[in-house]
């Protein structure tokens, strides 16, 4: 393991995931870190994997495409999730480069990865971004259609949605859009739960996060 501040602060993180799981009465190998490293240099990201990270978050498909396919080389086991909002100019771009897609939102959005899938033969899985607040600034599909939505994917589209993603409302108590979403997902027979970030993860845990996205308690603020 690496001594350096950025595995100091996995540590930690770590570590508080392991007391929420344990608060929760969950196993804490059930929570998977999704150390999010978008605007943080290829040099940070080689630091996290020194200290045992291999799974890794990014918003932007250029900036993808830009860091992971050399590090891929160095770190077979590295995995990439996209987690940002997804133009569908670059569904195909998305499905070279990524080995989950956590921001599917939008019925044509699902039309063009599904292309993109067929053209690339590489089938990779999707979350469902739902937006939990019904906030009408946000990406994610709404609340009330968001299990018709899951349905479409898989069965018009032949996508693979193994689970749900929701970012929720910035003000106010997370907690009841968590237990929210994961409620849909145990109706629905999904798995994945992606959330909670690096301000709510512990609360997001204790109502069944399966997946917590951390970027600046890893790596500090981005940089300008």
């Amino acid at each position: 393991m690496s001594d350096t501040p950025i595995a100091a602060k996995l540590a930690r993180i770590r570590a508080t995931i392991a007391e929420a799981a344990l608060r929760a009465n969950r196993d804490p190998t059930a929570i998977t870190l999704v150390a999010v490293s978008k605007t943080h240099p290829m040099a940070a990201v080689e630091a996290a994997l020194a200290a045992g990270q291999t799974l890794f978050g990014e918003n932007r498909v250029q900036e993808a495409e830009a860091k992971f396919p050399a590090l891929r080389a160095l770190h077979p086991t590295l995995r990439l999730h996209l987690i940002g909002a997804l133009q569908t100019n670059k569904a195909r771009e998305a499905v070279r480069v990524a080995d989950l897609i956590e921001s599917l939102d939008r019925p044509k959005l699902a039309v063009a990865l599904a292309a993109a899938m067929q053209k690339e033969g590489r089938h990779i899985p999707c979350l469902v971004q739902v937006n939990v607040g019904d906030e009408p600034q946000k990406a994610g599909i709404p609340r009330a259609e968001a299990a018709d939505f899951v349905r479409a994917c898989r069965e018009e589209h032949g996508i693979e949605v193994p689970g749900l993603m929701c970012i929720p409302p910035a003000e106010g108590d997370p907690r009841p859009h968590f237990f929210w979403l994961a409620n849909l997902a145990a109706r629905l027979g999904l798995p994945i739960l992606s959330m909670g970030m690096s301000g709510d993860f512990p609360a997001a845990i204790e109502a069944g996060a399966t997946h917590v996205r951390v970027g600046s308690a890893i790596f500090g603020q981005r940089p300008a």
